[in-house]
């Protein structure tokens, strides 16, 4: 399964997790140096949710961020603030 947002299309990305020591200068130290630089992975935070696609409930991999946007309709289980009929 791809790390990959349905709507957004948001992937994995590459970037650099930096290693240092010291004090910084405006603590009165001599300074931060970098003693060790390495590659990362910055994964999509991406949650499996129903979303409503037309008139079909379909299961996607959707990121938070296209979640809280509201470009994904969510699937409604029942309506709210409803009694069950009596039959």
């Amino acid at each position: 399964m791809s790390q990959k947002c349905a709507y957004c299309d948001k992937k994995p990305t590459f970037g650099n997790r930096v290693s240092q020591r010291g004090k910084p200068k405006y603590l009165g130290g001599n300074g931060r140096k970098t003693t060790g630089i390495a590659r990362r992975l910055f994964k999509p935070n991406l949650q499996k949710i129903r979303v409503q696609e037309g008139a079909t409930v379909v299961t996607r991999r959707v990121c938070t961020s296209c979640i809280r946007s509201g470009k994904v309709q969510k699937a409604v289980v029942r309506q709210p603030f409803t009694l069950p009929s009596d039959s």
